[in-house]
């Protein structure tokens, strides 16, 4: 394990700076709006404050202002070697409970940064009785500032590899886990696989699907509601899926080339997937969409991201197999406005240990960027009762 500082040469900035230059706009629709893709009114205001208002290397600055780390991990079964970057905040208390937390697509490790202090010295953020954290905040192996896999991994190899961080990398036998988007699939199968080490799990996301073989029970009337309307929302929501899923490498040559391209690819998510307040702008920041896209366009990794989704396609990413079913206590934040609608319980009990949920009155997907206040006191309320 090494310490390690984001350093971007500015040959890359460079590079980035003649690209932008020479954007190619598309054309749009009448009356668009976002209801077709990024809005392109919007996009050109975004690359414009990319070429003259926005800056890096502060973003850097502040990125780095966090203690990061690099560290030789490998994935147990298959034996391939990755190299694991995190940011490790260690809380100023005394026997502070060891916390990952863990991203998804299209995020990063910067989406998280804004909770961890809070959870790692909650005394000094207002919150003297709440639970402190020795907060680990990993980039997912093809992510970010981790290596990428010489070809398709799942979740479940990262569920190994994170484990494999936790214990032989830091040496914390027990730990507690959160994660949203891919991170909660990731992270509910470190639970899964994991109950020894794993003492408890909060999500703001469903993440693994049940079984629904052979021996279980027939699907209530609510919870065919809920997929009907799942299944909707997916209809409207749910292309850059099968995409991603399935032809991956002809769309990584457009968000490869393109800094424009990756943008609009990744902000029209940071559109539609946070809070369904009919605004023609996502609730975000310029700089703060654009430093999360920075992470992937000067890694030049979104391919390897992109690979998680095949395993989604061919069922092998978070399906739980008959008799499988995450043990550990588990809590819940589910946020009303998220990419998958909250599921009625019994749906969530039929893979999980559901012992504490909360359905937020507003909020969307990327809750730690949207609503970072009510994330933290879920996460302490559940974790303080169970720890």
């Amino acid at each position: 394990m090494k310490p390690f500082r984001i350093e971007v040469p500015d040959a890359v900035l460079d590079d980035l700076q003649a690209r932008l230059a020479l954007t190619r706009f598309p054309d749009e629709a009448t009356d668009a709006d976002w209801s077709w893709g990024a809005n392109l009114g919007y996009m050109k205001d975004l690359v414009a404050y990319w070429q003259n208002g926005y800056d890096w290397r502060a973003a850097e600055e502040k990125l780095n202002a966090f203690p990061q780390f690099i560290a030789p991990v490998s994935e147990p079964v298959s034996g391939e070697k990755f190299d694991i970057h995190f940011v490790h905040v260690k809380s100023q208390q005394e026997n502070a409970t060891p916390l990952l937390i863990s991203h998804g697509w299209p995020g990063s490790f910067y989406e998280l940064l804004g909770i961890v202090e809070a959870l790692a010295n909650p005394a000094q953020h207002g919150a003297p009785d709440a639970p402190a954290f020795d907060v680990i905040v990993p980039s997912l192996p093809g992510y970010g500032f981790s290596s990428a896999p010489a070809q398709p991994i799942t979740p479940k190899d990262i569920a190994r590899i994170f484990n494999n961080l936790m214990t032989n990398t830091l040496g914390y036998d027990k730990y507690v886990t959160q994660g949203g988007d891919w991170g909660s699939v990731v992270t509910a199968w470190m639970a899964q696989l994991y109950p020894e080490h794993v003492a408890a799990s909060h999500f703001n996301m469903l993440g693994l699907r049940p079984d629904l073989g052979t021996g279980t029970s027939p699907v209530t009337a609510e919870e065919g509601k809920w997929i009907k309307q799942l299944q909707k929302r997916m209809k409207s929501e749910g292309g850059y899926q099968a995409i991603q899923g399935t032809k991956p490498q002809t769309l990584a040559y457009g968000l490869t080339d393109s800094p424009v391209g990756l943008a609009g690819w990744i902000t029209e998510k940071f559109h539609g997937w946070p809070a369904a307040d009919g605004s023609q702008t996502p609730p975000f920041s310029m700089d703060q969409l654009l430093t999360n896209i920075m992470i992937y366009w000067v890694n030049g990794n979104i391919n390897q991201a992109n690979w998680l989704y095949i395993g989604l396609m061919d069922g092998s990413a978070a399906s739980l197999g008959p008799g499988e079913r995450v043990t550990v206590p588990c809590g819940f934040a589910l946020f009303p406005w998220d990419l998958f609608p909250p599921a009625p319980q019994s749906w969530i009990e039929r893979g999980y240990n559901v012992v504490h949920r909360t359905d937020m009155k507003d909020g969307g997907h990327f809750a730690a960027m949207e609503k970072p206040a009510e994330l933290i006191a879920d996460m302490q309320k559940f974790f303080g009762a169970q720890l």
